[in-house]
């Protein structure tokens, strides 16, 4: 599968990514030869799950391809771009490929412990020889050259003389990056040697815990995609992405240099309570309680930092802190904070409306909107029956109570970006769309299908409805979406989702050892695959929007059919559910006004150049390394917003907030000014979105045609009982 993902879709300059590996955890540096206790006790369980039981899906057994398939996985999870390891290094490793299967069932990976410190020492040799480049005279930009940086496809380096060609390339083009955006040669290697000295120190701390829980992925991946292996801390980390909360201080964290610093304080937290911190802030010491040791933790890596701070709500935390404005080896100041369980409000459910002015087609309309990144619920706090717990449902309903005390004219559910979450989220949320019925059929790997419905008699929201997707919607998203187009309930717009139709569930591998605390981790494991109501499945195909929007990126390179261990298509029969509206007739007239509409839109006009700009430069694979070329470049993507502006201003719109801070600067996002960079987020979120502005018009088109012409709306809505319902 390509690795790439959907970015801006203005057209960016690339730089060498840190290696998938890096970005794993734990404790300390070494690596031992062979798997601790704990290790090969984890190993045969989830082998046991997923190999040798009737939980997974579609399990897989022992034979040779798995065992090629896991170490294909474990390379590509290594060195997925192929920039620190060669073939020789491949060559050596082939000879535990065939051993790979089995040593997962035995709960042996010592193979895979060696490959990995190989692994580890070829980065800091790379990282070495990156730093070594930045004294030479090698950052002239006059000839015709390419960085390649697109390596997934490409064959392993020969030996280390052709990765030390690509590696001159990758540190010439971040040279020219920052020589672009106007830093002088000195401030360019001093920026450069602290980044790849980071990336060193990054790559000394990975351990055995990192290579154990790559190497489980891998097989892991082998089995289904979506099925991962979650060590303590992650899944710790994955319960409270799906909670939307956290026992702690409230604030988000990032590394900059060896410092642990403030990125952002949450509101309602104790961090923010205080008063007493600022954004950018470093924190180098943490103590617990009121009287517990202070530790020195410059140097350390985030998540051990993390740990130290997050706690039991109630329980007391102490910080040494260094100001913003202070120097480094200022004496800190010590802050003691009392923990709580805080909200994560960034990921929850949001509202805006737009105001869609009267045309030709008929009067004004309002059109409320609900933006819902992910389907979250807090597990343990829904169990504990005290009615105070995060859930995505929850929140849309409420948003829908208001938006129906205001009148609103429809609603457009904007799922893009949403990668899924609760299943049973998803069913508890259409349920405030439709009455009592089907809203997903669950095949599970015996081939029982049972029928996941919303009971609940009534809804929420009966009026004029929406749902905006797009590529990476995926899961949970595909399940509303789908069950929305197969009730008739609700128009689709967008791009075809991901294609994601599995179902996953948490399986704690503590409870089979019956172990007081935490040692195994979870399996996020596949168990299941859903179909809509009328029987198709999502999976591969994804959901196919009613009103398609151009797509923002290709389908051979992002989405379920990118996986080449996906489950096919298929279907199965369909179950009884109510036929609300069927929309086939008008959709003709609504893509006649949306093409008509967006031909005068300039806002959507420049986004469609954008993205086919952007689809364009991605094709390439590469990226001049000619100074005149590459600057040319800059100045004509400068000039081009400059003019947007102008014309912004000249049409009476909204101004682009990023328009100003567009050109690439170089930097990675752990070297720049913590609150210029934050600065530059929030501006990102109050761009203009011509993709939501027209759906929410081409929503306030069906309402008028529909409320216009009385027969027709009798075709469409045969179960609507009155003007602006689409439900009964």
């Amino acid at each position: 599968m390509k690795a790439r993902q959907v970015l801006s879709t203005s057209v960016v300059a690339l730089a060498l990514a840190m290696p998938l590996a890096l970005m794993a955890r734990s404790g300390s540096d070494a690596i031992p030869a062979g798997p601790s206790t704990d290790h090969a006790t984890t190993s045969k369980l989830v082998y046991g799950l997923l190999s040798d039981s009737r939980y997974a899906y579609r399990p897989r057994g022992l034979d040779a391809s798995l065992s090629q398939d896991i170490f294909r996985r474990y390379l590509e999870a290594l060195d997925g771009n192929k920039l620190f390891l060669d073939a020789t290094d491949v060559a050596r490793f082939q000879r535990h490929e065939p051993k790979l299967g089995e040593a997962v069932r035995q709960g042996d990976p010592t193979a895979a412990m060696e490959m990995y410190a190989i692994y580890k020492q070829r980065v800091a040799e790379r990282v070495q020889y990156a730093r070594d480049l930045l004294g030479t005279d090698i950052f002239a930009f006059d000839a015709d050259e390419r960085w390649y940086y697109d390596r997934e496809d490409a064959e392993w380096a020969k030996d280390q003389a052709e990765l030390d060609t690509l590696w001159q390339k990758s540190v010439r083009n971040d040279w020219l990056r920052l020589k672009l955006a106007g830093k002088p040669p000195a401030e360019i290697r001093a920026t450069l040697d602290k980044r790849y000295a980071n990336m060193a120190t990054s790559v000394s701390q990975l351990n055995q815990e990192d290579a154990f829980q790559t190497f489980l992925n891998a097989y892991t991946a082998s089995i289904d995609p979506h099925t991962d292996y979650f060590n303590p801390r992650t899944a710790n980390l994955f319960t409270q992405s799906m909670s939307l909360s956290l026992e702690g201080i409230g604030a988000q964290l990032q590394r900059q240099d060896d410092v642990v610093v403030i990125r952002e304080l949450i509101a309602g937290g104790p961090a923010a309570g205080s008063g007493k911190f600022t954004p950018g802030d470093r924190i180098v010491g943490v103590g617990q309680g009121t009287s517990g040791p202070m530790e020195d933790v410059i140097g350390w890596r985030i998540d051990d930092v993390v740990d130290k701070i997050k706690g039991k709500a109630g329980s007391q935390v102490r910080l040494d802190v260094v100001p913003v404005e202070a120097l480094l080896d200022s004496e800190p100041v010590r802050i003691t904070l009392t923990r709580a369980k805080v909200r994560l409000e960034e990921q929850a459910a949001k509202s805006k409306i737009i105001n869609i002015p009267a045309g030709p087609a008929g009067d004004a309309r309002r059109i409320g909107v609900i933006e819902l990144p992910a389907f979250y619920q807090d597990f343990e706090g829904r169990r504990s029956r005290n009615g105070d717990y995060a859930s995505a449902t929850r929140d849309v309903a409420r948003i829908l109570g208001e938006f129906r005390g205001k009148g609103m004219d429809g609603v457009v559910l904007d799922l893009r970006n949403n990668g899924g979450g609760s299943l049973n989220e998803a069913v508890e949320l259409t349920g405030l769309f439709i009455d009592t019925g089907p809203v997903v059929q669950v095949r599970e790997s015996g081939g029982r299908v049972n029928v996941e419905s919303d009971r609940k008699a009534g809804v929420a929201w009966d009026g004029p409805l929406a749902v905006l997707v797009n590529r990476a919607s995926a899961s949970a998203s595909e399940i509303v979406a789908g069950a929305i187009q197969d009730y008739g309930r609700g128009l689709v717009i967008g791009e075809t989702t991901f294609g994601k139709g599995t179902v996953q569930n948490l399986f704690d591998l503590d409870r089979w050892p019956a172990n007081e605390g935490t040692r195994h981790g979870q399996v996020k494991m596949t168990i299941a695959q859903f179909f809509l109501p009328g029987g198709s499945s999502t999976q591969n195909k994804g959901v196919v929007p009613d009103i398609r929007f151009p797509a923002t990126v290709n389908g051979s390179e992002f989405g379920e059919s990118t996986y080449d261990n996906a489950l096919p298509w298929t279907r199965i029969s369909a179950v009884q559910h109510t036929r609300y509206g069927n929309f086939a007739p008008l959709l003709p007239r609504l893509d006649e006004l949306h093409s008509a509409r967006v031909a005068r839109d300039r806002e959507f006009q420049w986004w469609k150049e954008d993205v086919a700009e952007f689809r364009a430069e991605a094709d390439k694979e590469y990226i001049s390394l000619n100074e005149a070329e590459r600057r040319a470049e800059r100045d004509r993507q400068t000039a081009k917003r400059a003019q947007r502006q102008d014309e912004r201003k000249r049409l009476g719109l909204d101004l682009d907030p990023l328009a100003e801070l567009s050109d690439d600067d170089g930097l990675t996002a752990n070297e720049r000014d913590i609150a210029t960079d934050t600065a530059r987020e929030d501006a990102a979120e109050k761009r203009p979105d011509p993709l939501l502005r027209e759906s929410a018009a081409i929503l306030a088109d069906a309402v008028r045609l529909l409320d216009a012409d009385r027969k027709l709306s009798g075709v469409v809505l045969p179960e609507s009982t009155a003007p602006g319902r689409w439900a009964r």
